[in-house]
């Protein structure tokens, strides 16, 4: 019973880890890997961001930022590609900051 009930909670919460991510195989005589977004070359057991926003190492990438879901409706959040994060502002004062009360990532 309490195995059903782990697995219950595992399922559960699944859906709450809402990160991008994806793995790549990684042959054991490597010694560098050829990131797929920029063509860029990296030794085994480095990681680096590129200019997708993923966070990588040679055996896979996960998306580095996050998607704002629930802002306030005088808000708006814009992308700011060069910083890899949303950032959200007064529509009408893009210099006034407001919060993010939910967000998920891409």
């Amino acid at each position: 019973m309490k195995y059903l009930a782990l697995a219950f909670l595992l399922c559960a919460l699944a859906p709450l880890s809402n990160a991008y991510c994806f793995q790549k195989e990684v042959d054991p005589d490597m010694t560098h890997c050829q990131d797929d977004a920029d063509g860029t070359w990296h030794a085994v057991g480095s990681s680096w961001r590129n200019s997708r926003c993923m966070d990588c190492t040679c055996s896979g990438c996960c998306s580095g930022y996050s998607t704002p879901i629930r802002i306030p409706d005088e808000c708006v959040s814009v992308f700011d590609s060069e910083a890899c994060e949303y950032i959200v502002h007064k529509k009408d004062d893009p210099s006034v900051l407001c919060p993010i009360f939910g967000a998920v990532g891409k």
